[in-house]
């Protein structure tokens, strides 16, 4: 169901200027707007990489399509847009909401942890999931994750079996670069997609590790990327349709090729897979 903003909180870091917000559902996201400078279609590759990760189980926001009405902007002048040397308003409209993990004057969301506690990540075999995802979209920033306190069975598949237990949890985000951002194409690196701390492929001895995920994006259904573009605002487009199911079936006949673009990773001068024999 479609939100509306109802107040600001901050602004977050990044290229895409997003905002953090509260809406009408008491829950809080992190909001790209339409006119961000990135570009409009950063708000589509979010939409659609949202749906698909879903498909996948990696862990991700939920997301939402958050309203921005005149009176927000009227209550709340700081959630504006510095472009240039001009400092511009969020226009009215629908824009992109990715699910803050809870109320963040109470929740606790890190950037980086210690090793120590990356080893220990409840999720952590979904940055292995997310790689085969970045190198199927082509996603050309380097790959982003929050991390949070939570009781595991809330979060993370298979840990029903222990209801009470607390650890951390991996949250992948920022996709606005699937698609290579507003260039809608599909540039490939062995570097592309990888996280920046290896120590999250320290597991990887083939690429069987890669499994689940290989097999469902080598046979991702049609019907989950129509289910993705029917799910985009017309207004995020602008005249893009065609270039949007262009790209989308560009994208189908890569599915076949993912599995030796996690190979060619191996290439990359950082050897992000010491354990790969």
């Amino acid at each position: 169901m479609p939100l509306t903003a109802r107040r600001h909180i901050k602004k977050m870091r990044g290229g895409a200027q997003a905002h953090l917000l509260e809406a009408d559902d008491g829950n809080f996201y992190v909001v790209k707007f339409l006119n961000n400078p990135q570009h409009r279609r950063i708000l589509v590759n979010e939409m659609i990489a949202a749906v698909f990760l879903r498909y996948l189980q990696i862990s991700c926001p939920d997301y939402a399509i958050v309203r921005v009405t005149r009176e927000f902007l009227r209550e709340n002048p700081e959630a504006g847009l510095q472009l240039g040397r001009s400092t511009v308003p969020p226009a009215e409209g629908w824009h992109f909401g990715s699910r803050y993990p809870g109320d963040p004057s109470k929740l606790a969301v890190y950037d980086f942890i210690p090793d120590a506690l990356l080893q220990a990540v409840g999720n952590a075999t979904d940055f292995l999931g997310v790689l085969v995802f970045d190198k199927w979209t082509a996603n050309s920033d380097g790959r982003q994750a929050v991390f949070f306190r939570a009781r595991l069975r809330e979060w993370v598949a298979g840990a029903a079996g222990h209801p009470s237990r607390l650890g951390f949890v991996a949250s992948m985000i920022d996709h606005g670069f699937a698609f290579n951002g507003p260039y809608w194409d599909f540039p490939e690196s062995p570097i592309q997609g990888l996280y920046h701390r290896k120590l999250v492929y320290q597991s990887v001895s083939s690429l069987d590790d890669f499994q689940p995920w290989l097999d469902q994006v080598v046979h991702f259904p049609e019907a989950v990327v129509d289910q993705a573009l029917r799910q985009v605002p017309p207004e995020w487009l602008e005249g893009d349709e065609s270039q949007l199911e262009s790209l989308l079936e560009r994208l189908l006949r890569r599915r076949k090729r993912v599995p030796e673009l996690i190979k060619d990773c191996r290439r990359a001068n950082s050897s992000p897979f010491p354990n790969w024999r």
